[in-house]
């Protein structure tokens, strides 16, 4: 199986199949996200017809496509992405917690891993900063959080 960790703890793609789902909200930002994840996936030696891609409206949404995709136990792992910036109002907190809260749901309810690749953030800038195509990218790391998480329950079986 391509599942094992190696001795560093890198994992490796191998036979998984992933899915991810990405806000549209805030599209720039998402899409460097999307960009990292991507990349992470085919380094960590995934093959490009393994890994799906699905867009929703904003991370409200998230949970939900999430919960569809883990349903059609098509793949071994959802990558949620998005991106909430601190407002003026309530909104971040309902969005951002409710998401989160969703996810989380998801993940224990279908026994698929949801990895939490969803910024929230009190600025554009830190945004810019997490999205940006180095190593600190956080869509790259909501991947490799997946895949951490794929290879365990794979090994549990």
């Amino acid at each position: 199986m391509g599942s094992a960790a190696d001795q560093s703890g890198t994992f490796a793609a191998g036979d998984f199949r992933f899915a991810l789902v990405a806000a549209r909200y805030n599209e720039d930002i998402v899409g460097a996200l999307l960009d990292g994840a991507r990349a992470a996936w085919l380094r960590h030696g995934g093959v490009e017809s393994a890994l799906r891609s699905e867009r929703v409206p904003g991370a409200f949404e998230l949970p939900l496509a999430a919960r569809a995709l883990a349903l059609q136990r098509t793949v071994d792992a959802v990558v949620a992405l998005g991106c909430v910036i601190r407002g003026d109002t309530a909104h971040f907190e309902l969005v951002a917690g409710q998401c989160a809260y969703g996810l989380q749901r998801v993940m224990l309810d279908t026994g698929v891993p949801v990895s939490f690749g969803v910024l929230t953030v009190d600025h554009r800038t830190q945004a810019l900063e997490r999205a940006a195509p180095d190593k600190l990218n956080k869509g790259g790391e909501a991947l490799e959080t997946a895949l951490a998480m794929a290879s365990l329950l794979r090994r549990l079986k």
